[in-house]
């Protein structure tokens, strides 16, 4: 029987990704971590001891504890979290279900290093279309929710990521940037280990948009008429950023559930001869 306050790895799978993810605190002891030092997408380590430090700030906020086992570690930190205001479950079986379940794991080891307040900091060219919100989306999703994007003018981006210790991409002579006929954002689920077949789906058309390639998938044409459309409406690039984070959500939802659909008009009335 499950314990109360806990959600299954299936169920939590089904938050990953989308706005409605909690907050996922990663509890496990330094010695498991080291055995496995990866993550469930989007989790924020956190020592259990400090708990009543760092705790207060999800006041508020939905919340899942991970440790290694679902066991004492993550009960007690839910437990302290609900006492400090937050709606805080376990996950199921902790890390281990998590692993033995097929889901999706974080390299650690091609997460950027953070600053002071724990945020990934990332610099790009000013003036996005499709590569540059497709790649802040990931790693908002999967990688560091509170991650931070600068949009500079193209013959900065090197200067900018020095002086403010920021992360460059899809920018030419990078790490984060395009290989060959793949994307930035290939790379990017690529290197950080996000393979499942959504984002995979996903990855084809932000590359066949990106890339001029439209043939690659039906819908490379939509998402870069959007992209474009977006591009124009919002003279802000953060603001535009925002409203391209409803536009990935929505793609990537329809690449994890909904491609078997279809829709047509008018549609056929109860009883209607086949």
């Amino acid at each position: 029987m499950p314990a109360p306050n806990a959600i299954s790895s299936d169920k939590l799978s089904r938050l990953i990704g989308t706005p409605r993810c909690p907050v996922l605190i990663d509890l496990r002891l330094d010695s498991d971590f080291e055995a496995d030092p990866r993550l469930v997408p989007g989790a924020l380590r956190r020592a259990h001891g400090a708990v009543g430090d760092w705790g207060p700030a999800l006041a508020g906020r939905t919340v899942v504890t991970i440790c290694q086992a679902g066991a004492k570690l993550s009960q007690g930190a839910a437990a302290w979290l609900r006492h400090l205001g937050a709606a805080a479950e376990v996950l199921e079986g902790g890390f281990e279900a998590w692993r033995a379940a097929g889901g999706m794991l974080v390299r650690t080891d091609r997460i950027p290093p953070r600053d002071a307040q724990g945020r990934t900091v990332w610099v790009t060219r000013a003036r996005p279309k499709i590569d540059r919100i497709a790649c802040p989306w990931l790693i908002r999703r999967f990688v560091d929710p509170g991650a931070v994007f600068l949009y500079v003018a193209p013959a900065e981006v090197a200067a900018v990521a020095e002086r403010f210790g920021a992360t460059p991409f899809d920018i030419e002579d990078v790490f984060w940037s395009h290989r060959g006929e793949a994307c930035s954002f290939d790379t990017m689920v690529e290197e950080f280990g996000l393979e499942a077949e959504p984002l995979a789906r996903l990855a084809r058309i932000v590359r066949a948009a990106d890339t001029a390639r439209l043939e690659l998938e039906p819908e490379a044409a939509g998402l870069l008429a959007a992209s474009l459309g977006l591009s124009r409406m919002y003279p802000d690039d953060l603001e535009q950023l925002e409203a391209g984070m409803t536009l990935y959500d929505a793609f990537y939802r329809w690449c994890r559930d909904a491609t078997g659909e279809t829709h047509d008009w008018p549609a056929r009335k109860p009883g209607a001869a086949s």
